[in-house]
C-alpha cells in the first residue's frame, strides 16, 4: 500500500457490516461480512494487532484504531 496515496476513506468507527460493504460493495451485507472476517482471520499479524486493542471476534463494530489497522494490513476499501 502506498502510504502517500490520498484517499477518501474516512478512518472512524464502523460496524462490521458497514466496513465489509466498503470493501465488497457488490455483495449483500451478510456475504460481505463473512468475506471481510475471513480476510481478517487469515491474517495472523493483523489479528495479533487487533487483539492488542481489545478486539474480540464477538464485537459488532470496529473502533477507529482497529479500522486503521485493518486498512494498514488490507489496504483501502
Amino acid at each position: 500500500m502506498d502510504k502517500n496515496k490520498s484517499t477518501d476513506f474516512e478512518i472512524r468507527a464502523y460496524s462490521k457490516k458497514e466496513l465489509a460493504l466498503c470493501y465488497f460493495p457488490d455483495l449483500d451485507a451478510k456475504s460481505a461480512g463473512k468475506r471481510l472476517m475471513r480476510w481478517i482471520t487469515r491474517n495472523n499479524e493483523l489479528i495479533g494487532e487487533l487483539k492488542k486493542t481489545g478486539y474480540s471476534g464477538n464485537f459488532r463494530s470496529f473502533s477507529p484504531r482497529q479500522v486503521k489497522l485493518i486498512v494498514e494490513f488490507l489496504g483501502d476499501p
